[in-house]
């Protein structure tokens, strides 16, 4: 194959050269911050997010309607936001987040605000198999117990039934944590992550399975959104 160099009316300017993606310029270190925080290393997992600061905004919460209002402030213009969540987090039905519930990601990633089925209602959510290779300039990601926190580790879950079991398959697992690091890794610009308060009352919604995971997010520095 013939060399551009050579060819008249070709022209090099370094000047041009995209040597950084959009992606990357946008959240640099999202990734690596994202590893961090689910291989439990707080310590660079804090250095890491002082350099995300200021250029790609996380906040945690632990209420799903302020949340909603965060993301909604965020975007400017036609920028994208949406709902993402485990297909393994099936105890956010009290929040109208049912991952069971067939959506299409035909209308969800493409259709605009005044479509219910698009993303930027935030009614229908996706899972990763939906956002697998694809991205929201914004995401909301919510966090049900099937991986929650503990002084032990991550600690893995499925819902069978009327209760939490345990995974012992480490293949299982290590699904489990990829699919939070695909959650964690879909919002070009900046995310809100959610994790619920739980209720005394529910039995599958026990507030423990959910004050530790967010206590951790906490230690690492994540701003609180009140």
């Amino acid at each position: 194959m013939q060399s551009l160099s050579i060819r008249q009316n070709v022209f090099y300017n370094d000047y041009l050269h995209l040597s950084v993606s959009m992606r990357s310029f946008r959240a640099e270190h999202v990734s690596l911050l994202v590893k961090h925080l689910l291989d439990i290393d707080v310590e660079e997992a804090q250095k890491t997010l002082e350099k995300v600061r200021g250029k790609y905004p996380i906040v945690i919460a632990r209420d799903l309607q302020k949340a909603r209002r965060w993301l909604k402030a965020q975007a400017s213009g036609s920028e994208r936001y949406g709902i993402v969540a485990s297909s393994q987090a099936e105890r956010l039905k009290p929040h109208a987040i049912d991952v069971k519930t067939p959506m299409d990601p035909i209308h969800w990633f493409l259709d605009g605000k005044d479509d219910v089925r698009s993303s930027y209602y935030l009614e229908d959510v996706a899972t990763e198999f939906h956002v697998q290779g694809l991205e929201l300039d914004w995401a909301c990601v919510t966090w049900d117990a099937d991986f929650r926190y503990s002084s032990k580790g991550w600690e893995h879950r499925s819902f069978c039934g009327n209760r939490w079991i345990n995974i012992n398959k480490d293949e299982r697992k290590n699904y489990l944590k990829n699919a939070y690091r695909v959650l964690l890794t879909r919002a070009r610009q900046g995310m809100v992550i959610v994790v619920p308060f739980g209720d005394h009352d529910d039995k599958t919604r026990d507030p423990t399975f959910y004050d530790p995971t967010f206590n951790y997010l906490r230690e690492i520095g994540f701003t609180v959104l009140e």
